[in-house]
């Protein structure tokens, strides 16, 4: 999730972010419980998304969950500092008793760079040597390092230390620009991919080239893992599908238009809902025949489902889930 907030076309306000807060740990605690595995908190600083810090969400989710894995959905790290990074997940891994993972990247906005002090002009670099030093960080208590934006760290401590042997579980997650794919398999991370518009087959090339440069670069394939994530909604009801369009069309138009791409349409709504299209959007059948599809595509070992675009409501997101859980997992779970 993100914390979308639907705007009131009466009032010309957002919806309140405590309220949605509230309803987004509600969530969580029934995803818990009808067994999905991962959770995953976005980062937004924007008046339309109520959560700016993930890390405070999931500490909270922690504490109403017991089995879920609680993830960032995305860490933007180009703008944060990574031993803060490290330091809140390690908290949150040693909260959740060892359930705290890290989606890094560079994220779909910008406003973070401004708003903590950062240049776009060193988009690029700032995220390198953040992820090397978090990276770093993770891999070892005493840290020496050195860089071009950051001051040095010599024979520096970082604590407390996560679970595993104080290492976390960081994924890089990825759009679709070529080089992030090749770092990733460089460095031998996990990775998660964003596919949330068009056609998913589109990232078949760069999914294959990730798997092709990791077994290149000398990594154990046996630990490899790719995740995609893309807007879903699930209803058995045909009538909720249809309705939810323009939720999701307020959404898209509001990032679309600023940017000066054309309004969303139903038919691209309609599209990519198809068997090669991007949105898992349908019934419980319809959204896991398209997973199996895609491992099948893929190899993908995990999928994950943001599920709150457009902010449909608080009851509709609450069956969404129960049916992720009690009827698409099962359908998948053992391909």
């Amino acid at each position: 999730m993100f914390g979308d907030l639907a705007f009131d076309q009466a009032t010309g306000k957002y919806r309140d972010a405590g309220t949605r807060i509230y309803e987004i740990l509600e969530q969580v605690k029934l995803m818990d419980e009808v067994g999905i595995d991962v959770f995953a908190m976005g980062e937004h600083h924007r008046e339309d998304y109520a959560v700016s810090s993930p890390e405070m969400i999931l500490a909270a989710a922690a504490g109403v969950t017991k089995n879920i894995r609680l993830a960032s959905g995305v860490t933007v790290l180009s703008s944060s500092e990574p031993v803060k990074v490290y330091e809140d997940f390690s908290t949150l891994d040693l909260i959740s008793n060892g359930r705290a993972e890290v989606f890094v990247g560079r994220g779909s906005f910008v406003e973070s760079f401004p708003l903590y002090g950062y240049s776009l002009d060193d988009y690029k670099e700032l995220f390198d040597e953040k992820l090397e030093l978090l990276l770093k960080i993770n891999s070892q208590e005493n840290v020496s390092w050195s860089g071009k934006l950051r001051a040095p760290m010599e024979n520096q401590t970082v604590y407390p230390r996560a679970k595993n042997n104080g290492k976390l579980s960081i994924w890089r997650a990825v759009g679709g620009t070529e080089q992030s794919f090749l770092d990733a398999a460089q460095l031998g991370m996990p990775l998660v991919v964003a596919i949330i518009g068009g056609m998913h087959s589109h990232f078949k090339n760069l999914i294959e080239l990730y798997k092709q440069e990791y077994q290149k670069a000398g990594h154990d394939v046996t630990n490899r893992q790719v995740a995609v994530s893309s807007h879903t909604f699930v209803s058995n009801d045909q009538n909720v599908i249809n309705q939810y369009f323009h939720k999701y069309k307020s959404r898209m138009d509001r990032i679309r238009i600023p940017k000066g791409c054309d309004p969303y349409t139903r038919m691209q709504y309609e599209k990519e809902r198809g068997k090669d299209g991007a949105l898992f959007i349908g019934s419980s059948a319809e959204v896991a025949d398209k997973i199996a599809y895609m491992k099948e595509q893929f190899g993908i070992t995990r999928f994950t489902g943001q599920m709150d675009v457009g902010d449909p409501g608080h009851d509709l997101m609450m069956k969404s889930i129960e049916l992720f859980g009690k009827e698409v997992k099962p359908r998948i779970q053992n391909l």
